[in-house]
């Protein structure tokens, strides 16, 4: 299997309400994170890997790269008060429709410091957190 990829960066302002009053996160000792509720400035860092069926530019580096910077300077995608992995996943959602068929990896971080890395398999459904809601409920398990 052969990938590709491609970094780029974006700076964004988001929060975690949770952290204001959960005692876990609010603790008030040296593991307090409760300055995470508030918004606070970060370079969100991305690096996105991409199958790619042949070694002659299936897809060309900085095309995608454009492709995906494009989406966000223009408000199809947005950082603003969201995890790196809700990041990873709506940009997912992106690349799948416009490039299908293919294995993904999204990487996320926070100024390069802290994030997540998430592998996003061909053959695995992803399904929008509204639509997983929405099943849950369905199915009498929403929390």
């Amino acid at each position: 299997m052969k990938f590709i990829w491609v970094t780029f960066r974006k700076e964004g302002i988001h929060k975690y309400p949770a952290a204001l009053d959960d005692p876990k996160l609010a603790t008030g000792d040296w593991d307090d994170v409760s300055f995470l509720g508030y918004p606070h400035r970060h370079i969100f860092h991305f690096k996105v890997s991409i199958e790619v069926f042949h070694d002659d530019r299936d897809i060309e580096f900085i095309q995608f790269k454009r492709w995906m910077e494009r989406l966000y300077s223009e408000g199809t995608l947005k950082l603003d008060y969201r995890s790196c992995e809700m990041m990873a996943e709506d940009l997912y959602e992106k690349i799948s429709d416009k490039y299908t068929g293919r294995d993904v990896k999204i990487e996320v971080s926070e100024d390069g410091e802290n994030g997540c890395d998430i592998y996003f398999k061909k053959d695995d459904q992803m399904i929008s957190k509204v639509d997983a809601d929405k099943y849950a409920e369905a199915r009498g398990t929403v929390n």
